[in-house]
């Protein structure tokens, strides 16, 4: 690329040369005269040699860092370099509409050396699928699911397809390592390699996270230990707490604050700040980030009211419904589009001037995601304006700036005890080999933990229960398995997450998206109106049996309600960051006068009860006795799980504090802390709870419990505020 103006004739410049003449010259050819780059990004030059060397790596870069590029240039010169034939790279995204938005790109890279690239999701035609069976594309962009239902599915010869896979690129492998699709990415990519019959070259896209060497081991599987690897993160600073899930000493100060300009103000309501951003900032395009879709609906409609032109995106929008909106926006400039994350994870939306947040994301790696959207033109920086609704996501806002000033990102940690991961793997396995041997089942997975050896209770459970038939030594799809899961081909066994139940709401023939039962349900006065699209729509008829809505437009007076999947609950480190805020810790970042007033009077007047610089409190007021620890949710159900017989069985905790029993003492308290030893307690479980695990009903009842009771804990934190003094404010 000597043409293309880089420094020549110095060392550096030298060694940058012979890192890119490893590059296949027709790519280099095309980088310079096709897309016109006059030079490589340094994320794009440090991660060739590990890439056409075959080592798995982790690429670390802000969004619209050129991660895609950064693993797509090395490994098509690997392609061409080894002479690699069939479906040699696969390319995994988390999301259906990032794939969507990258095939194009992907595709014409690959043509520059006569290869092609294809899309398989399910959304993917059937005759789109045929001609990827019949004419296998070099690069295959597809979805763990997918991989998943073409291993399975009996219309796919998987070893022809997926025989001749070299190396694969998860994108936003931060997004499936923090769930439990990230096990299940794991299991597929072993299961992967006994189709192949040699270890796949791991690459994972990232934007920053807490832990990368820890996700990049993560990422390697079964062979962690004999793999080579390396994470590749050129000008990218490394938080400082690698490894630490906590932020009260996080990270190296305010200086190595990212840069932006990032202002938090508090407006009150919902409706204020819908007229906030109708008069702000016209003649510009505007992202806005909900943290629920019923926020997405209730701030698009007041937006069309101000006469604003607003798109909205959110998971139970139809895709025709929030591709239509995404493309209209980035064709658009004077406009909004209100989103929920589903626009976090890298989707082009076009050039933005400003993203805004409505209250605050649950974490500083949501954040970065999301200010990364703004500042890619040239003379433009990042910036993100926080319009906080109340006075608990102002003191939440404030502790997320806090943290990211000080370079603090969280660590990607996976969900502990996946156990219905591995009876969905079981099953699995046994539909694609057609039988399993039923000493060897273990292998299809070369020891990956907790796909090996341990997981015979759960096989146990399987046969014992007709999910898995069992004769002359080998193990056979049952008829459990059938009933429950055997619908459309066995479908539900490649997702591993729940779904709510949700309605289709159609306007005639037109799919608007989906809405939760409970809209349709409840006792409300007047006619059934739905908010949906950012727009009210009066029911005119319900299908219960086939879950259909059918709708007509309405003037206004539409209601949004979805069930919200999951446990809430902050984290130990935000909810730590927010205690300091209250203590008198100012993030670094601009402050209107409103929200220095509210923070300063939540100092004031609710500071004096809850937080003490010296440890925790422990108040009362009348019969209402709170332990302040300031711990986050899921320690503060360990907490309370531990001290039971100081603390109020009918509670459920919060992020802030847990309710102990009114009876308490200081004598009392000193007993059951100084009982507790090392002997922390899994938090209690509702038994109704196991309904969220996925493919509970294939594992035993005790061993769902327990894996909802294990995600529940936090024995880390729980131990820290364990080890503090704790400040009686009340004589008893």
């Amino acid at each position: 690329m000597a043409d293309a103006g880089l420094p020549a004739g110095k060392d550096q410049g030298d060694a940058d040369a012979d890192v890119l003449d490893r590059l296949d010259p027709v790519v280099l050819h095309h980088i310079v005269n096709t897309l016109g780059w006059p030079d490589l990004r340094p994320l794009q030059r440090a991660a060739i040699t590990p890439l056409m060397e075959g080592q798995d790596a982790v690429l670390l870069a802000p969004t619209a860092g050129g991660k895609t590029e950064a693993a797509c240039f090395p490994l098509l010169s690997a392609m061409t370099e080894q002479n690699w034939t069939g479906t040699s790279v696969l390319y995994l995204c988390p999301l259906k509409a990032l794939l969507n938005n990258l095939v194009v790109r992907v595709d014409s890279y690959a043509q520059w050396l006569g290869r092609r690239a294809a899309l398989w999701h399910g959304d993917t035609k059937e005759s789109q699928r045929q001609r990827i069976r019949a004419e296998a594309p070099e690069i295959l962009l597809t979805t763990p699911e997918s991989l998943e239902a073409m291993l399975i599915g009996v219309k796919t010869d998987h070893a022809r397809l997926l025989g001749s896979v070299r190396a694969v690129v998860i994108d936003e492998v931060h997004a499936f390592a923090g769930d439990d699709r990230g096990w299940h990415l794991l299991a597929v990519l072993e299961r992967l390699e006994r189709v192949t019959g040699r270890p796949i070259q791991r690459v994972g896209l990232s934007a920053t996270v807490g832990n990368p060497a820890e996700l990049l081991h993560w990422l390697q599987g079964a062979g962690a230990g004999s793999r080579t690897g390396q994470v590749v993160a050129p000008g990218v600073q490394l938080p400082a707490t690698e490894g630490s899930r906590h932020g009260d000493k996080a990270g190296p100060g305010p200086s190595s604050r990212p840069a932006g300009a990032v202002e938090l103000d508090y407006v009150g309501s919902l409706d204020n700040a819908a007229k906030l951003i109708a008069a702000l900032h016209r003649g510009e395009k505007r992202l806005v980030f909900c943290d629920s879709r019923r926020q997405v609906e209730e701030l698009g409609a007041a937006l069309r009211t101000r006469e604003v032109t607003v798109f909205l995106s959110h998971a139970s929008l139809s895709v025709d419904e929030r591709t239509r909106s995404e493309q209209a926006f980035a064709e658009a400039r004077d406009c909004v589009i209100v989103s929920t994350s589903t626009l976090e994870l890298g989707i082009d939306v076009g050039d933005l001037d400003r993203v805004i947040q409505i209250d605050s994301p649950v974490s500083v790696a949501s954040f970065l995601q999301r200010i990364g959207r703004t500042g890619r033109r040239p003379g433009t920086v990042r910036n993100c304006l926080f319009l906080t609704t109340r006075k608990d996501t102002l003191l939440q806002a404030a502790g997320l700036l806090l943290l990211w000033s000080r370079g603090w990102v969280e660590p990607v940690v996976p969900p502990p005890e996946p156990r219905h991961l591995v009876a969905q793997q079981l099953l699995a396995v046994t539909l694609q080999q057609h039988k399993l041997g039923d000493q060897l089942w273990d292998r299809q997975w070369n020891g990956l933990a907790p796909f090996d050896k341990s997981a015979a209770p759960i096989l146990r459970f399987l046969t014992d229960e007709g999910f898995l038939d069992s004769d002359g030594g080998m193990l056979f799809v049952g008829p459990e398995a059938e009933r429950r899961f055997g619908k459309r081909h066995f479908i539900e066994l490649t997702a591993s997450f729940t779904a709510p139940p949700q309605f289709t709401v159609l306007s005639g023939r037109t799919e608007i998206g989906r809405t939760d039962p409970s809209v349709l349900t409840e006792e409300r006065p007047g006619p059934r109106r739905l908010l949906l699209g950012g727009r009210s729509w009066q029911v005119t008829y319900i299908d219960w049996l086939r879950k259909r809505v059918f709708v007509e437009p309405a003037d206004g007076g539409g209601i949004a309600k979805w069930m919200n999947g999951g446990v809430a609950g902050l984290s130990y480190a935000l909810t730590r960051a927010m205690r300091e805020v209250l203590l008198g810790t100012a993030p670094p970042i601009s402050l209107t006068r409103r929200a220095e007033a509210c923070l300063a009077e939540q100092r004031e007047s609710d500071a004096p009860d809850t937080v003490h610089p010296g440890g925790t409190l422990i108040t009362r007021v009348g019969s209402d006795v709170r332990w302040w620890t300031w711990a986050g949710y899921r320690a503060n159900a360990t907490l309370a799980a531990t001290l039971q017989s100081v603390t109020d069985p009918l509670q459920r905790p919060t992020d802030s504090w847990l309710r102990l029993r009114e009876n308490l003492t200081p004598a009392h308290w000193r007993a059951a802390r100084d009982n507790v030893g090392e002997n922390l307690v899994l938090p209690d479980v509702d038994r109704r709870a196991v309904r969220g695990l996925k493919f509970s009903a294939a594992v035993p009842e005790r061993l769902a419990v327990a894996t909802v009771a294990a995600r529940l804990a936090d024995f880390e934190s729980a131990r820290l505020v364990l080890g503090e003094p704790a400040r009686f404010e009340y004589d008893g």
